[in-house]
């Protein structure tokens, strides 16, 4: 099996939605749009039709913010240093700095948010 792109949707854990909406939007300089679903609050993020999406989830039964798990690499694109710079300043905490991973696959950081979450971010530049 081959994949076009091997991830097809994300969710973040939030204990407090409101705060992690902030927060996103904030270090992203975007709006997330909220949605209610029947036992799911959740915000998404912006995207062009037929891309990769995701959201930030409140669920208490389904979901706990945390360091473990799986890492997911948001798009910081056109240079992650500008994302990076707001991070504490909304209450996130970064872990690892902008590193180059090489001159072919660029830059990567790592953060946590402000419900807890180890999340990394992604860019050429």
């Amino acid at each position: 099996m081959t994949f076009e792109n091997a991830v097809s949707w994300f969710e973040i854990p939030a204990d407090d939605l409101d705060r992690a909406i902030t927060f996103y939007e904030t270090i992203f300089g975007c709006t997330l749009n909220r949605m209610d679903l029947d036992k799911i609050q959740m915000a998404t993020f912006p995207t062009v039709e037929k891309t990769i999406g995701g959201a930030l989830v409140h669920a208490r039964e389904y979901y706990e913010p945390g360091r473990q798990g799986v890492l997911v690499y948001l798009n910081a694109s056109p240079n992650l240093q500008i994302v990076v710079d707001k991070i504490e300043t909304a209450g996130g905490k970064v872990l690892v700095p902008k590193t180059q991973i090489t001159p072919e696959y660029g830059y990567y950081a790592v953060f946590l948010d402000t419900e807890g979450n180890k999340v990394a971010l992604h860019s050429m530049g």
